[in-house]
């Protein structure tokens, strides 16, 4: 038995994973702050039974120390953690931007990703067999941002930062590290809200989306190989969208 957290798992690319890794025959542990949505992706999942769903703050410390503690007791190891839950920002020029604003996208994007981490890290350190696999959920942004996007793409930049350190420091231990950089999934948060999207140039256009259950196909496949083998950075996107080049 494989054993997975999956962090804002009430939802879109978090659900569509939770429901590819158990179809694939994992035992999850669903993490997010909605505790009925989360139910409902359990029932969803392949085999419910094999998913518990725990509600909470992934930027609270003593939450996340606690949802390690129970995915130990509770299922006996921990092989895969995906890094997914995550918030955007209104898109406002930076003088318009306020710290409360900043702060928070920096603390579900960033500070949320870094405890899960640390968690997941003592863990598979002291499990045997020693090891495991950690995805975090980057973007597109992480690389090109879109206009006045300060907070998210900021905290995306540190995304990469994170997978790279724990790549290099969890090599000694078994330990992988994916990022995978999603452009434009479409999923019921993101519907409709890519048909008019302001580019560069000042335009507004809609942008094409592809169906997020490639973006769980993807995840599922990469933490199905073994820990010696790591996809360092992964880019999944819509053919169309206007990524390369940013337009």
């Amino acid at each position: 038995m494989k054993v997975a957290i999956v962090t804002g798992a009430s939802a879109g690319i978090g659900r569509a994973t939770a429901i590819a890794l158990s179809k694939a025959g994992w035992s999850i542990l669903l993490t997010a702050r909605n505790e009925a949505n989360l139910e409902e992706t359990r029932q969803l999942c392949e085999t419910p039974e094999n998913c518990l769903p725990i509600a909470g703050d992934v930027t609270n410390e003593d939450f996340v120390k606690t949802l390690f503690e129970r995915t130990a007791e509770h299922f006996g190891r921990l092989d895969l953690l995906f890094n997914n839950a995550g918030v955007s920002a209104p898109q406002v020029p930076i003088e318009e931007l306020s710290l409360e604003t900043f702060k928070s996208v920096m603390e579900v994007n960033v500070t949320g990703p870094f405890l899960c981490t640390r968690e997941a890290v003592r863990v598979f350190k002291k499990q045997s067999p020693q090891g495991g696999r950690i995805i975090n959920n980057g973007s597109i942004s992480a690389h090109t941002p879109r206009p006045f996007s300060v907070p998210y793409t900021a905290s995306k930049h540190a995304i990469s930062g994170l997978t790279k350190c724990t790549s290099l420091d969890g090599r000694s231990y078994g330990i992988a590290c994916t990022q995978i950089d999603i452009g434009n999934a479409q999923t019921a948060l993101t519907r409709g809200k890519m048909d008019s999207i302001r580019q560069p140039d000042g335009r507004y256009i809609a942008e094409a989306t592809f169906d997020v259950q490639h973006v769980a196909s993807t995840i599922a496949h990469i933490a199905s190989l073994p820990n010696d083998v790591t996809m360092l950075e992964v880019n999944i996107m819509a053919t169309q969208a206007p990524f390369v080049g940013r337009g």
